[in-house]
């Protein structure tokens, strides 16, 4: 059976951002035209940020895909780890803050970055 990688932005048991693979079963469709089951989505948002372009630590508000169609984003981490994603590569992102918590920039969430000559241009698909 055919397979698709599931990278995962998520918020670990200590409030930390933290990376994890998954597995989607591409278990429809034809051996020509493997597909995911359907999933829902709450809809979607085009972005550019412009080259220089690096965001604060920072929560994702609701969980969503992240595909990059331009240019290349880096992710770090609290832990000083960080991936970078170039077009046509993806993550989920659903590092929310924990249930109750303040956010604290020491210790939640994750920062972005554009890298590279060209201005950084995404698609967010809402889970």
């Amino acid at each position: 059976m055919k397979t698709f990688n599931k990278v995962v932005l998520y918020t670990g048991t200590d409030g930390r951002a933290a990376f994890r693979d998954e597995t989607v079963e591409l278990n429809e469709g034809t051996p020509a035209a493997c597909l995911s089951p359907l999933m829902a989505s709450g809809g979607f948002q085009l972005r550019e940020s412009p080259v220089g372009f690096r965001s604060q630590f920072h929560c994702t508000g609701a969980p969503q895909w992240l595909f990059v169609l331009q240019g290349q984003m880096e992710i770090g981490l609290q832990d000083g780890s960080s991936r970078t994603f170039g077009p046509g590569e993806h993550f989920y992102s659903a590092d929310t803050l924990p249930d109750g918590a303040s956010f604290d920039p020491a210790v939640h969430g994750h920062w972005s970055r554009q890298v590279g000559d060209q201005p950084l241009v995404t698609l967010f698909v809402r889970g």
